[in-house]
């Protein structure tokens, strides 16, 4: 189907990135996997070109455009070429927004600029040891302090400090981060736990901020995620992003658009997937056939290549509305869920059109298969997506 999402603008973004990625990106790739992390200098490189500072007002040598369909590009170029670039899709897709949404004046001048040229770049730390999904769980505190003082357990006082302890995993980008949001309980509410959560901004090289470990996943090799300490974190009261106490409200501002930038991937790297496959088979010769000939095999494609399809009209009618302003938490839920099982699946039956060749590392389509598995858990599992859902549907 032809899909009417894109405008020349986007079209013309498209053939930057694309170039981008064959020149500085396929040529080294390898060696990215297998060092499992990309070099800091690619952000860098992103910035000068303009293509990771789009949504960033032009007063400070950003693009000056919030259309969400230029990181929908970044997305789909990144899966046509069979390539993960680090925590990129985090720090666009979902910690920018919160510092073009919530930052002040004086912060948009300290930050805004490195954003737009790709010398900052961001986490967001909210996951913890012991909470997981349960985000009013959170237990890092930060405390506030006045003249060396600190105020009274749970109670902000007027200082210019909070004295920031406790410890973050699951961190994606966070090896890298020049600059991480940090979900953290600024106040106590034994009636309400989702009061007194705070959002503030800890920048690399703060005294007592650790990065930790990278853990081993599955897949996605070449997306770090690591494990966060702080430690007496002396972060300055000019760091708190958005209202104290306000960080449960916030978070959800942009959980619409988070889910929906896994939805993006999903759908794209299942399309990869089917390319891949449908190449395959072709060359693949089996009793002196090409798979392909067989019926099977061309059932079975064209069954894929139909969700597919289906999923990228839902998802590009979510987009639309998303860019339009109108996209609903449900349909965001919506659009993930069914992009996401889609993915699963469509994937899961070209790794066995690859046969033995399938279940091999070095084969691009084992490693699209391991790094499918976790878009049906992050930014919300399968199993609370649909709770969402049935709520919608007064269940």
């Amino acid at each position: 189907m032809r899909r009417t999402l894109f405008e020349q603008d986007h079209e013309d973004f498209r053939l930057l990135v694309r170039d981008f990625i064959a020149r500085e990106v396929l040529p080294v790739y390898e060696d990215w996997r297998r060092a499992e992390l990309v070099p800091r200098e690619l952000f860098t490189s992103m910035g000068k070109l303009g293509i990771i500072g789009t949504a960033i007002p032009e007063e400070y040598g950003g693009g000056g455009s919030d259309d969400y369909r230029f990181n929908v590009v970044i997305q789909e170029e990144c899966a046509r070429a069979g390539v993960t670039l680090g925590g990129l899709r985090t720090h666009l897709d979902v910690v920018v927004p919160y510092f073009t949404g919530l930052a002040n004046a004086e912060q948009r001048a300290r930050w805004f600029p490195g954003l737009a040229s790709g010398e900052l770049y961001t986490a967001v730390a909210m996951s913890e040891p012991g909470t997981g999904s349960d985000l009013a769980g959170v237990t890092t505190k930060a405390v506030r302090e006045s003249g060396g003082t600190p105020a009274s357990e749970g109670v902000a006082g007027g200082g210019d400090h909070y004295v920031l302890d406790g410890a973050k995993t699951f961190i994606t980008g966070g090896h890298h981060a020049d600059l991480v949001i940090v979900v953290a309980r600024t106040a106590t509410d034994p009636d309400n736990r989702r009061a007194g959560l705070s959002l503030l901004v800890v920048e690399k090289g703060m005294p007592g901020f650790t990065v930790g470990r990278r853990l081993e996943k599955i897949g996605l090799q070449v997306q770090d995620t690591v494990e966060l300490s702080f430690d007496g974190v002396r972060v300055p009261a000019a760091n708190l992003l958005g209202e104290e106490g306000a960080a449960f409200s916030l978070l959800g501002r942009n959980l619409a658009q988070e889910r929906l930038a896994i939805a993006v991937g999903a759908v794209a790297q299942a399309r990869a997937a089917i390319d891949l496959t449908v190449t395959y088979v072709r060359d693949r010769t089996v009793f002196g056939k090409p798979v392909a000939h067989f019926q099977n095999t061309k059932f079975e494609l064209a069954a894929l290549d139909t969700e597919v399809t289906a999923a990228q009209a839902l998802l590009d009618a979510a987009i639309t509305a998303l860019v339009a302003g109108d996209l609903s938490p449900v349909d965001a839920a919506r659009t993930k869920l069914f992009c996401t099982e889609t993915q699963g699946r469509v994937v899961d039956r070209c790794l066995q059109l690859h046969g033995g060749y399938g279940y091999i590392l070095e084969s691009p389509i084992a490693r699209l298969y391991a790094d499918a598995r976790v878009t049906r858990i992050y930014g919300g599992t399968s199993e609370v997506l649909k709770t969402i859902i049935s709520k919608s549907l007064g269940l």
